[in-house]
C-alpha cells in the first residue's frame, strides 16, 4: 500500500462524506463509519508526519495555540449595503436602476440577509489560504484557524472550474439549535446570556482557543464571489458555480423579473423566514449582472447596485393562559405571563416577564387577554401590547399579589423602586434555594455539579438550608439521592474542596449580600482587606468605601449582624474558605489607571473581558457598567454596541482600541 497515496484518498472520502453532512444534510454512511474513516487517517498521519496537511479533515477540532488576530487588509473594501425597511424603498431602489441604466434589461437576485458575523475566505488552488472578519471594511481579523473548525466551510474545494484564486464573502452564523443549548448552559453557570445568534458567532469567532470554537457548532452561508477570473458574468451563476464546488449557499436565492415579483418575494419570505433554522434580518436585492455592477458603480460607503430590506421585528399575537408570580434569590417577586405557544425568531415562545406591578398596570392585562410578544432579534421575548378588540365580554384584570406565592409572607414594595419583595429572606425556599445555586455558580465558587436542581434537592432532604452545610457534606450522603451517582457525588465534594481556594472577592460576591455585584466585591474586598475587618466597621465607614453608597452600606451592615449570616461566615472560615485577600493583590500592578473611570465594551483578542476588568483594577482604575459624563474612557472592542458608539460621540467619550489601551498600561 501507497502510504502517501491512501492518506490522500482518505482526506478525499472524507471531505466528500462531510460536504453531504454539513451542507447537503445528506449522509450517505454511518456515524460510525465515518468515525472509523477518520480515526484510520489519525493513525497513518501520526505514524508518518512527513504527510502532514494543516488542512486535513483530522485538524478541525482546533487547537488551543491560537493567539491574538493579525489584522489583514482587504484586497477589496468590504463595504456595507444602503438599508430599506419597506416594499416602497425596495421599489424606489429598482426605478433608480432602471433609470441608471437608460432602460437596458436586468434581471435582480434575491437572496436572504442572514444574521451573522461577516467573513471573506481566499482560496488557491482549491484550498483555503485565509479568513478575514470585516472589521473597519478596509481591513480585518485573520481568524484562519478557529475558521477551520466550522464543518460546512470546504477546507479543499469539490472538483470544479474554480479560479485559481478567488475571494468568496458570507456570513457565520449559530443555528437557533446551538444557541439555545449554548444560552441554557449559560444560564447555568449564572454567566450573561447572549442577546442574539448574532453576538453569539461573533463572539465565538474571536475566541482564543479554537478547540472551544470548533465545540460551538458554528455555521455558514455564502453570497458573493471575487475574482479577476469567475467562471460565469453574472452574480447567479457565478454563486451556483460556488455552490458545486463545496460552499453552502442560500436556497432562497433566485432571479427576479420586475417589480410584482420583488413584492412577492418580500411578502413570501416575511412569513417563511420563521422556519430557517437560522437567524436572519432581512432580504438582499443585487443586479445580477457583473458588467452592469460595475457601470452602477458605488457611494461612498454602499454600492448602488445591492440593497437590503430589513424585516420589521418579529411580532405575534397569542393568548394568555395565566400570570403566574415567582420568588427570585433576592427576594424580588416577578409577574410572568404564561402564553399559548407561538414561534418567534425561530424558537418557541410560551413565556415572557412582565417586570413589575407598574408594567402590568401600564399594560392593563385582563383574564383571558390576547397578547403582542416580540424578540425582536433579541432572545428574551417582551410583551408589548394587548389586543384589545379581542378581550372576552366581563373580564377580571389581573392584579399583583399581596403575599408571597411560595411562603404566603406580606410583600413589601421596596422603597423608590416598582419591585414588590417577600422579607422572609431566611424562610422562603426559592431564596433559599438560590441563594445556594448563587454561591456554587461557576463565577462564584464553582462547584461544579450543583445548579438550581440539586440545591432543590439538597434542601428537601433537609442536607443543605445554608451555604456553611455545603461544607459538611459527604459523597455517601449525596450518593443516595435521586439523580446523583458515586460520579456526580464525587465531583461535587472535590469542587467543595476546590472552592476553598477561590480568592475572597468572589466569596464575598457569592454571599448574595443585596446590590453588591461582581465589581463592587471586588472594590469592597481590595478596600477592607479581611472579613474581620469588615466585620468590624461602621456603617459610615462602609459607605467611605469606594463604589458603596448608603443603600449599599446598610445592605452590607445589616446582613453582616443577621445571627444565620454571621454562623454562615464562622462555617466558611471553619472550612477554610479565603476570607482575606491573598498578599500578592494587595500590592498593585500599578497606578497607569488611577482615578480613571472605564467601560469595557465589544470583543477582544488578546484577553477576555474578566481579565481587562482585573487589569484596570490592578492598575488603579474602577470599572463601570455604562456611560456618562464621568466615563474617562470606553475599552472598545470588536462588535461594540452601536448605542453606546453613539452615546461616546455625544458627550464626547474618547474610544480606545484594545492595542491602545495595553500600551497605555505598558504592555
Amino acid at each position: 500500500m501507497d502510504i502517501k497515496e491512501e492518506i490522500g484518498r482518505l482526506r478525499d472520502t472524507l471531505n466528500r462524506h462531510n460536504h453531504n453532512y454539513y451542507v447537503l444534510n445528506s449522509p450517505v454512511i454511518s456515524d460510525k463509519e465515518f468515525d472509523e474513516m477518520m480515526k484510520e487517517l489519525e493513525k497513518l498521519e501520526a505514524e508518518h508526519p512527513e504527510f502532514s496537511d494543516p488542512l486535513s479533515p483530522t485538524q478541525r477540532v482546533g487547537s488551543d495555540l491560537t493567539k491574538g488576530f493579525e489584522h489583514v487588509r482587504h484586497e477589496r473594501p468590504m463595504m456595507s449595503l444602503a438599508n430599506t425597511y419597506s416594499i416602497e424603498e425596495v421599489d424606489e431602489w429598482a426605478k433608480r436602476i432602471d433609470k441608471s441604466l437608460e432602460g437596458e434589461e436586468y434581471g435582480i437576485v434575491g437572496e436572504m440577509k442572514f444574521d451573522g458575523t461577516s467573513i471573506s475566505l481566499t482560496y488557491r488552488n482549491g484550498r483555503l489560504l485565509r479568513a478575514v472578519t470585516r472589521g473597519d471594511g478596509t481591513e480585518g481579523d485573520d481568524v484562519t484557524a478557529n475558521v477551520k473548525t466550522i464543518r460546512s466551510i470546504p477546507l479543499q474545494l469539490l472538483p470544479g472550474d474554480w479560479p485559481e484564486e478567488f475571494e468568496i464573502r458570507g456570513e457565520i452564523l449559530m443555528p437557533w439549535e446551538v444557541f439555545e443549548r449554548l444560552n441554557a448552559e449559560r444560564s447555568y453557570n449564572e454567566e450573561p446570556l447572549f442577546a442574539n445568534p448574532r453576538n453569539a458567532a461573533s463572539g465565538t469567532l474571536k475566541m482564543q482557543d479554537s478547540r472551544e470554537v470548533a465545540k460551538r457548532h458554528l455555521d455558514a452561508r455564502f453570497y458573493y464571489l471575487l475574482s479577476d477570473n469567475l467562471p460565469f458574468d453574472n452574480h447567479y451563476e457565478n454563486m451556483l458555480a460556488a455552490e458545486h464546488w463545496g460552499f453552502k449557499v442560500s436556497k432562497a436565492m433566485t432571479v427576479l423579473k420586475d417589480l410584482k415579483q420583488i413584492d412577492e418575494y418580500i411578502a413570501y419570505w416575511d412569513e417563511h423566514r420563521k422556519e430557517l433554522p437560522v437567524a436572519t434580518d432581512g432580504l438582499v436585492f443585487k443586479v445580477n449582472s457583473l458588467r452592469q455592477q460595475l457601470n452602477l458603480g458605488s457611494t461612498a460607503k454602499s454600492p448602488r447596485w445591492a440593497v437590503a430590506f430589513k424585516f420589521n421585528p418579529e411580532r405575534a399575537c397569542t393568548p394568555l393562559r395565566f400570570v403566574s408570580f415567582e420568588t427570585g434569590r433576592m427576594g424580588i417577586v416577578t409577574p410572568v405571563a404564561n402564553l399559548e405557544p407561538v414561534q418567534l425568531s425561530g424558537t418557541i415562545v410560551k413565556r415572557a416577564s412582565l417586570h413589575n406591578d407598574d408594567i402590568m398596570q401600564e399594560l392593563d392585562i385582563h383574564e383571558g387577554d390576547s397578547l403582542y410578544v416580540e424578540k425582536a432579534g433579541e432572545i428574551i421575548p417582551q410583551i408589548t401590547g394587548v389586543d384589545k378588540s379581542r378581550r372576552p365580554a366581563g373580564a377580571h384584570k389581573i392584579e399583583f399579589v399581596k403575599n408571597c406565592p411560595e411562603c404566603g409572607t406580606p410583600l413589601t414594595r421596596i422603597f423608590g423602586e416598582a419591585a414588590w419583595c417577600c422579607p422572609n429572606k431566611y424562610g422562603c425556599r426559592p431564596q433559599i434555594t438560590g441563594r445556594i445555586e448563587h454561591f456554587c455558580a461557576r463565577r462564584m465558587m464553582n462547584i461544579d455539579g450543583i445548579g438550581e436542581e440539586t440545591a432543590e434537592l439538597l434542601y428537601a432532604n433537609h442536607l443543605v438550608s445554608t451555604i456553611g452545610q455545603l461544607y459538611d457534606l459527604t459523597e455517601e450522603q449525596l450518593s443516595g439521592l435521586d439523580r446523583i451517582g458515586p460520579k456526580t457525588a464525587s465531583r461535587i465534594i472535590k469542587g467543595i474542596e476546590d472552592s476553598k481556594s477561590v480568592p475572597f472577592e468572589r466569596v464575598l460576591y457569592a454571599l448574595s449580600i443585596p446590590n453588591v455585584g461582581e465589581t463592587t466585591a471586588k472594590r469592597i474586598a481590595l478596600s477592607v482587606k479581611s472579613m474581620d475587618a469588615m466585620l468590624k466597621m461602621t456603617l459610615e465607614e462602609l459607605t467611605a468605601i469606594p463604589d458603596v453608597g448608603p443603600i449599599i452600606a446598610k445592605n452590607i451592615y445589616d446582613f453582616l449582624r443577621e445571627p444565620i449570616n454571621g454562623n454562615n461566615i464562622e462555617a466558611l472560615r471553619k472550612a477554610g474558605v479565603q476570607l482575606e485577600v491573598s498578599s500578592d493583590k494587595l500590592t498593585p500592578a500599578g497606578n497607569a489607571l488611577e482615578g480613571k473611570s472605564i467601560v469595557i465594551s465589544g470583543t477582544f483578542a488578546h484577553h477576555s473581558r474578566d481579565e481587562y476588568k482585573d487589569i484596570i483594577t490592578s492598575q488603579g482604575g474602577k470599572n463601570v457598567g455604562s456611560i456618562s459624563k464621568k466615563t474617562s474612557f470606553v475599552l472598545a472592542g470588536d462588535n461594540m454596541g452601536p448605542s453606546k458608539r453613539e452615546k461616546c460621540e455625544q458627550l464626547g467619550i474618547p474610544m480606545i482600541s484594545e492595542d491602545e489601551f495595553l500600551k497605555m498600561i505598558g504592555k
